[in-house]
């Protein structure tokens, strides 16, 4: 049975009807332009063929009702769309509840309850935006119901809103983007200063991008995401001392050469290397890929898993050791790193030739690294978040 005829039927047995629609939020994978968004520089995701899945309808009174086919024994959470608040008790429903509540905050009417049932394929705790993905779902089923006249990318920025201020994740806004703007086989090339992007045909001839997940969970809210964004910004307020810039994303090499003696702690100056060196890689990968140069892309892909090991230091032994097994592997262009970091995947561009190599020569070396085995995904580039029927 396939994935919306499955959650149809649960859907029914949970609620006693049919649901009225089904709609299907992406995943993503960030191709290169990590920490850099919230540093008001460049990054280049596109959205893949894995994501949320959600069967909902409206009801005729006040209640919000989540089911998770991906966490049955949470049963069904219930909220009042009157009363929603950040409580422990809604575990992952705090999310979606974060979204009505953005909506409701922007003076759009949730006059009325309903029913959501999600499943999602895309592996959890592997930082590819599972989160967004789900968040861009119920902006869509908000949308569908109550008729709200509202395009994508304002949706886009109410659910990074959602994260930061009712969940408590201060992420940038590249997730949602990603989720919700994608295009198929396109990535973005997003100015995340100015919200200016563009589409760039992905044209990989031999070659597929190839997630590999550490299977090592990272926890966005637990992890020292926060810390290094306030390491960033303690940065720039350094910099600023000495020239005007709004953010880390206006800076280029040379002007990071000249300004990093103004940066008071040594980690921070690091931290801010990454960030400025990033978004030029970014906008360089981008430019080398419209020429047809995958080699050049590669070699920036492998410089930026470096950066964000020594400099940003997000890495981990698990990450670590998936890049570098990649990087020893035939047909490989390059390999890094994607998402948040602290566990989650690695996305490398590898010859299709070569990737049944590549899977069995990089699980090997790191179940002898590591102790256990990694999990391989081919990624095609899909459309963003849907209304599927």
């Amino acid at each position: 049975m396939d994935i919306v005829e499955e959650i149809k039927k649960v859907y029914k047995e949970k609620f006693k009807e049919q649901a009225q629609h089904i709609f299907y939020s992406p995943g993503r994978v960030n191709l290169i332009g990590e920490h850099t968004d919230y540093n008001g520089g460049h990054v280049f995701p596109c959205a893949i063929s894995l994501g949320t899945y959600g069967a909902a309808s409206l009801r005729e009174d006040k209640k919000i009702c989540f089911y998770s086919l991906n966490l049955p024994e949470k049963g069904i959470i219930t909220a009042d769309v009157e009363k929603i608040a950040n409580d422990k008790a809604n575990d992952w429903a705090n999310y979606p509840l974060g979204v009505v509540k953005t909506f409701q905050n922007h003076g759009f009417k949730v006059n009325k309850g309903f029913n959501l049932v999600i499943y999602g394929n895309l592996p959890d705790g592997a930082g590819l935006s599972s989160s967004a993905s789900l968040e861009m779902l119920t902006a869509m089923v908000l949308k569908k119901f109550f008729s709200f006249v509202i395009d994508t990318l304002d949706m886009v920025k109410f659910c990074q809103e959602a994260e930061n201020k009712f969940v408590g994740v201060n992420c940038g806004i590249l997730d949602q983007f990603a989720v919700g703007m994608g295009k198929k086989d396109n990535a973005m090339l997003l100015d995340c200063n100015t919200l200016k992007y563009r589409y760039v045909k992905i044209l990989l001839k031999g070659y597929s991008i190839v997630i590999t997940n550490t299977n090592c969970k990272h926890s966005l809210v637990d992890s020292a995401y926060n810390l290094r964004r306030s390491q960033c910004e303690q940065a720039l307020a350094d910099i600023q001392k000495k020239r005007n810039v709004k953010s880390l994303g206006e800076l280029n090499e040379d002007d990071f050469a000249q300004l990093q003696t103004a940066i008071k702690d040594p980690v921070c100056m690091r931290r801010a290397r990454h960030a400025v060196f990033e978004n030029q890689r970014t906008i360089k990968a981008v430019t080398a890929l419209e020429n047809n140069d995958l080699e050049l892309f590669g070699h920036l892909m492998n410089e930026s898993h470096k950066s964000l090991r020594d400099d940003y230091e997000v890495t981990g032994p698990e990450l670590d050791a998936l890049a570098e097994l990649a990087w020893q592997q035939d047909g490989v262009i390059g390999s890094r790193m994607t998402g948040g970091g602290f566990g989650g995947c690695t996305v490398s561009i590898v010859r299709n030739d070569c990737i049944d190599a590549f899977k069995k020569n990089v699980s090997k070396g790191y179940v002898q690294k590591i102790g256990y085995k990694p999990d391989f995904y081919i990624a095609n580039i899909g459309d963003g978040t849907k209304v599927i029927e």
